[in-house]
């Protein structure tokens, strides 16, 4: 069968940069997805690619239709087809249906009985017809998380107007159409430097628009960029300050773009630094540059969605525009300095924080006061914490964060230095919005990490009490963000803090940060995702104990009795579900040494009574590994009762005898992990 290459570009207005890439991921994923259901998925080479005008999507290897099939059509039963070994009209009519002699018709074997059937054969369709159906609602299905009704009210949703289709199966066009756009050929070029009608097919559609000013290939628009920035920055002494995510904006901004060097007066180095580079950076989208000795150098680079400046015209726009902003700063920098942050502090009571949670001034108070629980529990002077909490929203109430809302939390620590506050305090000030991704360091400083914590668990037991709980990608509070945060400070920052009895009034609450410890442990800690669940079914609370526990879970998993033990325990837990007895409750059923039988039974209990002491002396010291070495050396002991006893005895008390006996050991030695978590190797295959 032909195999061809089949090219669709979606052109539109201009997309959101942020929006592209998991519009790109969505394309790609929908795509396979038609293609497999349709039985054109073998082989498929798929690319995606995309500038702030078009979406693409490349295919190599498209079957030009679908594969031949057979299926088996069922007729009438059986019993009314055929009587006395003659078919009846009913056999005929379903033979003159299928164009066949009822003299082919066979009897299937079926759920319901036996029926006549006929085998038919389905000829492919081809892959232009299919996708002529399908494509038009695998564009609109694009994921966006907003979307327009274009041309009007009651027309289709979508990011943006689309402006043209192109869709090429090989040299042939799939026809289709999306509110009044037809399918083409054509596409077009760069909006000022390009040609708006451009022929092209799948073999030359980069290289048609790359002679138009389009680079299609966002990494190629990337390696541009990255090229210009070191022939401009060659032989100056300036070196770029690498920031990947401003990168990634720009490759979505432009179609072909060109990276200029301008500069700024030197004098306005005198303010913050971090000031200087949220304004060039966020509202400027330009790269900072620093010299030699890594201090910010009055320097900047832009990049253009075009192919020069050559007289220098576009370099000066934007220097000019550059010279405002920091002027905005300066003046804000200097006002702001007026007002020292504790005569902000009941300007709070003017800025709401949510409707029903209050202003910023109740949310500080909050803050202290929890701060200060926090501090109290790690022994640690609480003064500085409830100092930080209660100032670490004052900077909301200045001119500069009102125009840069960027640097909240800095230019409040900005201020609170400038203004003699002790660097612990300042310093927490300055931090306590961290970490705000997973590549964001933790605060630096115990009472940062303090203030952070209050501030977090603040928003979260608020808007948990309220009902505003995350749902599916809604998170408008981010509260995941601030979950992930909590965790990330307790196990990075190594605080021991009882996070579980602090949010234990909310169930959702806890069930929520039970699946941020999941990924966090999973996807950022590398742990087996096994290995994460024993360990939290076994309890949770201070954080950098469980991290312990799954370390030493993870260093004894590989020894000889590990994985037959964890066999061992789910056929525990199984036995004492079946038998209606939860290991819980264990501690109410006594084991009557007494009645035990010699041999493997009462060896089972002496092994366990020797091992418990050892394992809770261990446990208490936080010997985690060794504990569950001890633990698992008790498998040989456990494999001769499995053997030799039966649980279910005939004799009531001595079968309740031995559910007593392995309820207690299920639950003495399930306090560090649960094993009956633990996927072996025999389940996995």
């Amino acid at each position: 069968m032909r195999r061809l290459p089949f090219l669709l570009e979606v052109g539109v207005e201009e997309i959101p940069d942020r929006m592209i890439p998991s519009a790109l991921e969505d394309l790609r994923s929908s795509f396979e997805r038609l293609a497999a259901e349709q039985g054109l998925a073998d082989g498929l080479l798929v690319r995606t690619d995309a500038t702030p005008r078009r979406l693409v999507l490349q295919v190599e290897n498209l079957p030009e239709r679908q594969a031949d099939r057979e299926e088996w059509v069922l007729g009438p039963p059986r019993s009314a087809a055929f009587q006395e070994g003659r078919p009846t009209p009913a056999a005929e009519g379903f033979a003159r249906k299928m164009g066949v002699a009822v003299s082919d018709l066979i009897v299937r074997e079926t759920p319901r009985g036996e029926y006549v059937a006929c085998r038919r054969s389905i000829p492919g369709r081809p892959a232009r017809e299919i996708l002529s159906e399908l494509l038009p609602g695998l564009i609109l299905g694009i994921h966006f998380p907003k979307t327009m009704y274009w041309p009007g009210k009651g027309g289709p949703r979508f990011i943006r107007p689309i402006r043209w289709l192109v869709a090429l199966l090989g040299d042939q066009v799939v026809p289709f159409e999306i509110a009044g756009v037809r399918t083409g050929n054509i596409s077009r070029g760069h909006r000022l430097l390009g040609s708006a009608s451009i022929p092209v097919t799948p073999a030359d559609y980069a290289e048609q628009l790359r002679r138009n000013y389009v680079l299609v290939a966002a990494d190629e628009r990337r390696r541009k960029i990255e090229q210009d920035i070191v022939r401009l920055l060659e032989g100056t002494g300036l070196r770029l300050r690498p920031d990947p995510a401003l990168l990634t904006t720009l490759v979505y901004l432009t179609e072909y773009p060109t990276a200029i060097l301008g500069s700024f007066d030197a004098e306005f180095l005198t303010l913050p630094e971090e000031v200087l580079v949220t304004v060039m950076r966020h509202h400027q989208k330009y790269f900072s540059l620093e010299d030699a000795q890594g201090r910010l150098a009055p320097y900047f680079i832009a990049v253009l969605n075009t192919d020069g400046d050559p007289e220098g015209l576009v370099r000066q726009g934007h220097e000019r525009v550059l010279r405002a902003r920091f002027n905005d700063a300066r003046f804000f920098w200097e006002v702001d300095q007026h007002r020292k942050l504790e005569d902000r502090v009941p300007m709070l009571a003017q800025v709401t924080y949510q409707a029903r949670l209050g202003t910023y001034l109740d949310k500080a108070r909050r803050m202290a006061r929890l701060g200060r629980r926090l501090a109290l529990l790690l022994k640690t002077d609480p003064a500085p914490v409830e100092r930080a909490a209660l100032l670490a929203k004052c900077d909301l109430t200045t001119e500069m964060v009102k125009e840069f809302t960027e640097l909240q939390g800095i230019m409040g620590g900005l201020y609170a230095r400038r203004q003699g506050e002790p660097e612990e305090v300042w310093r927490a000030i300055y931090e306590h919005y961290r970490p705000e991704s997973m590549d964001d360091p933790i605060p630096s400083t115990l009472t940062g990490c303090l203030v952070a914590l209050a501030d977090k668990l603040d928003a979260l037991q608020g808007c948990f009490r309220l009902g505003l709980v995350p749902s599916g990608s809604r998170d408008p509070f981010a509260l995941r963000r601030a979950a992930q945060g909590v965790v990330r400070i307790l196990v990075e920052g190594n605080l021991a803090l009882p996070l579980r009895r602090l949010i234990a009034r909310d169930a959702a609450l806890v069930e929520f940060f039970e699946d941020r410890l999941r990924y966090y442990f999973r996807e950022v800690r590398g742990f087996r995702y096994d290995e994460v669940n024993a360990v939290l079914a076994a309890g949770w609370d201070d954080l950098t104990d469980l991290e312990s526990r799954l370390t030493a879970l993870r260093q004894v998993r590989p020894t000889e009795n590990f994985e037959p033990l964890a066999v061992s325990f789910k056929r525990i837990k199984n036995i004492l579900r079946q038998a209606g007895i939860l290991a819980a409750s264990s501690e109410a059923r006594a084991v009557r040494e007494e009645i035990l039988e010699a041999g493997p039974e009462r060896e089972l209990w002496q092994a366990f009574q020797r091992l418990r002491r050892q394992v809770a002396r261990r446990r208490r010291r936080k010997q985690y590994r060794e504990a569950l070495e001890a633990i698992a050396s008790l498998r040989p002991a456990v494999d001769r009762f499995f053997d030799k006893v039966l649980v279910n005895a005939p004799d009531p008390a001595i079968r309740e005898n031995r559910l007593n006996m392995l309820s207690r050991l299920l639950q003495e030695f399930s306090s560090i992990a649960d094993f009956s978590e633990i996927v072996t190797t025999q389940e996995e295959n």
